[in-house]
């Protein structure tokens, strides 16, 4: 019942999401104009006042770190051997294979991650949170952006590419958020008003653009490659961040954490990336969907390992 009670109200503002605008309650511009103000203003201000309120001492761990990817670096490293041995000898092999991977390994963290720890374990875990996720978009973004550089005629853009992850809204507001605790700058009281009120609905609005998104992509013919990259990424990978921490004693409430956000599905981010190099589109949107339905088992399953 505990599992449930936390998983019921995802799923609930997911599937609601999906039912609006599959039956045209909310047309794809409307959804369009609810995601901007999801992740260009409620969730960034969710992830920045609770940054400058987490208590760092306890959140800091390079343990936690090591944990969460080294595991997330070897699955990636999985897909793109499980992708070359499939087809190998495909033009733009590394290419393919890299955004291949990154399906393999690259999480919803904030989507569906967050919400679930936040269920399961409390606000006070939060702060241990954001110091994982901090570097996980532009670490796997970055290595899928060089590997795809490396074969002639990826057509990928540079600047662009380093600009959206410098200036993405999420690294920045975990980034300025983290800057004024760092330094102890106060926030004048209005202000944290003002800004609890505006992050408040960011979860909700955060799920429910998630199901509204999943009514857009559909599962392509290449749904094995989807299920698969699925599979690593919903087994393989939690299970080796549990036995790494396992092995190196992590405390049980950090350990759940970094299992739980390692067990979020593929993020849709991951899609972006995989049109702007052009590579493995239709199998990377596969996955998006794949993933998201099925990780209401999987994490089911790993919640009542970890609780």
């Amino acid at each position: 019942m505990v599992i449930i009670s936390i998983v019921f109200p995802l799923i609930f503002m997911a599937v609601l999401g999906y039912v609006l605008t599959t039956k045209s309650v909310f047309s794809k511009e409307q959804i369009s104009g609810i995601s901007l103000f999801t992740f260009y203003l409620s969730i960034p201000a969710f992830l920045f006042i609770n940054m400058v309120q987490a208590d760092l001492s306890k959140s800091f761990d390079v343990k936690a770190l090591v944990c969460f990817y080294l595991p997330v670096l070897t699955a990636y490293g999985v897909g793109v051997a499980l992708y070359c041995f499939l087809r190998k000898g495909q033009v733009k092999l590394i290419a393919n294979a890299s955004a291949y991977g990154l399906g393999c390994s690259y999480s919803n963290t904030i989507l569906v991650g967050l919400p679930i720890i936040i269920g399961a374990l409390g606000q006070e875990m939060m702060g241990n949170v954001f110091v994982i996720i901090t570097f996980h978009s532009a670490l796997l973004f970055s290595l899928t952006f060089m590997l795809a550089l490396r074969e002639e005629g990826a057509g990928v853009k540079c600047w662009p590419f380093i600009k959206g992850i410098v200036l993405n809204p999420i690294v920045m507001s975990i980034s300025l958020g983290l800057l004024l605790n760092l330094l102890h700058i106060p926030l004048y009281e209005n202000v944290v008003n003002g800004i609890n009120l505006l992050s408040q609905p960011a979860l909700a609005c955060a799920l429910f653009v998630l199901g509204a998104n999943l009514s857009f992509y559909k599962i392509a013919k290449d749904w094995k490659l989807a299920l698969l990259a699925s599979l690593v990424k919903l087994l393989l990978l939690p299970s080796l961040v549990y036995a790494l921490g396992l092995s190196l004693k992590l405390e049980e409430q950090l350990l759940a954490v970094l299992v739980l956000l390692s067990a979020s599905p593929l993020g849709i981010n991951a899609y972006l990336v995989a049109m702007q190099v052009k590579a493995q589109q239709t199998v990377i949107a596969s996955t998006v969907v794949l993933s998201t339905v099925l990780c209401v088992f999987s994490m089911s399953f790993w919640l009542a390992i970890l609780l």
